[in-house]
């Protein structure tokens, strides 16, 4: 079993910053990838960043490019997503996911979900 657990979720002003957290534990081993995707009420749940596990490769939607990083600590396990300069348009709950397959990269069905974090970001 793996397990995926977001944190860094809250509410902060437009142009503002906040950095999200993504531990996991379990049987990562041969893990490929991590992800973020990141859904709003009414709105189908969309992707948002991708980094592979060695952290050598990563990938970002139109929407969040240039503004969102993703980074990677590889003995800890953990995936971080900084976000900057962030919008009203980018409120929505943000999950983290990871797979073990290299051809669901960066955009495809991945096998592992965590239960999400809350970003509000208020005009």
């Amino acid at each position: 079993q793996v397990q995926l657990v977001e944190s860094g979720g809250g509410l902060v002003q437009a142009g503002g910053s906040l950095g999200l957290s993504c531990a996991a534990s379990g049987r990562t081993f041969s893990m490929y990838a991590m992800a973020w995707f990141r859904q709003a009420p009414g709105k189908e749940r969309e992707f948002v960043s991708a980094i592979t596990w060695n952290g050598d490769i990563t990938y970002y939607s139109d929407s969040v490019k240039g503004r969102f990083t993703i980074s990677k600590d590889k003995v800890k396990n953990t995936m971080f997503l900084q976000m900057n300069s962030l919008k009203p348009e980018d409120t929505a709950a943000y999950y983290c996911a990871a797979t073990r397959l290299p051809s669901r990269l960066p955009r495809g069905n991945y096998d592992y979900w965590g239960t999400g974090t809350q970003v509000t970001v208020s005009s």
